[in-house]
């Protein structure tokens, strides 16, 4: 019997927001790891993870290619089941998908996208069952209502977008969000800047973008954290015990670091740094599967099956 995964993105969740925040649901999933995206927005981050790569650990002297061939080898132990072979690099070949990869297993594929770079006519869409573009930007409740987990085993992929500028919660309006002189007006209308998110920069930006005056964006962020923790744990309780969970961030935010607000076309750690969790559904008894237990488990297969 294999697991159903569910794998959620906090858009724009930096590392250490997640860690100011008060997180029980999700911590009882797994321990929270410091990991970093490939990609500085949301795109090309996502992009990544539908090829079966998760926020990497930033490993010295590890060669890029072992590393990624050790955290495709992990989906055996997300996926459970009693798989005879070794998963590889070559299971995801020539496609390089994971939804085409987890369907030859038998998976329903879905996806609901928050944010609209995200959508069924990109290139990230094809070989899920369902792909839907939500009809707001920050309702991660609304998506886990439309979740429904009968039949054979589902792969959920889940964009949630209250961590996405401008950080505002269900029912929330301008009037609820921090204001920030000098800073709210840059952007004619939440659309358009969600449309095309991406750092602000230019003439007066540095006196504009300083990290005491975006400090309440900053709490706000953490704010929206906890919101989605709450979220999360609903899904706990209405997911099957044999329900493998990913939560993670596909890319960091800017508070006025270096001169900068938002994500996008800028190099710059905070905006790669996110936190990674992962594990069993805790209703489900045992614990967590750790990385290196996660790893263990890999290695002691490809021990039996001689490949080491």
């Amino acid at each position: 019997m294999v697991n159903h995964i569910v794998w959620i993105i906090f858009d724009s969740a930096r590392y250490d927001c997640f860690e100011a925040a008060h997180t029980p649901a999700i911590d009882r999933i797994g321990p929270a790891q410091k990991r970093y995206s490939y990609a500085s927005w949301t795109a090309p981050s996502h992009h990544t993870f539908l090829m079966g790569l998760p926020p990497h650990a930033n490993e010295p002297g590890v060669l890029s290619s072992d590393a990624q061939r050790r955290d495709l080898s992990l989906w055996q132990a997300r996926i459970g089941g009693n798989r005879e072979d070794a998963i590889t690099f070559a299971d995801f070949a020539p496609t390089l998908s994971l939804p085409l990869f987890l369907r030859s297993l038998g998976y329903r594929t879905e996806a609901y996208v928050s944010m609209p770079v995200l959508n069924p006519k990109t290139l990230i869409a094809p070989h899920f069952d369902i792909f839907e573009l939500m009809p707001v930007h920050n309702d991660l409740r609304a998506i886990i209502g439309r979740l429904n987990f009968d039949g054979g085993p589902h792969f959920m992929f889940i964009n949630a977008g209250e961590t996405h500028y401008p950080y505002s919660l269900p029912g929330e309006n301008a009037g609820d969000l921090p204001h920030i002189p000098g800073v709210h007006g840059l952007w004619r209308g939440m659309d358009e800047f969600v449309r095309e998110p991406q750092a602000s920069s230019g003439e007066g930006a540095a006196d504009r973008f300083d990290v005491d005056r975006l400090r309440p964006l900053w709490n706000k962020q953490v704010q929206c954290i906890e919101y989605l923790d709450g979220v999360i744990g609903e899904l706990i309780e209405i997911a099957p015990p044999d329900t493998w969970f990913m939560v993670t961030s596909d890319h960091g935010e800017l508070f006025g670091e270096g001169g900068y607000f938002g994500h996008g076309p800028v190099m710059h750690e905070k905006v790669f740094e996110v936190f990674f969790v992962e594990g069993r559904n805790p209703r489900r008894g045992g614990g967590q599967i750790g990385r290196d237990e996660l790893e263990a488990t890999v290695l002691g297969r490809l021990k039996q099956l001689g490949y080491l």
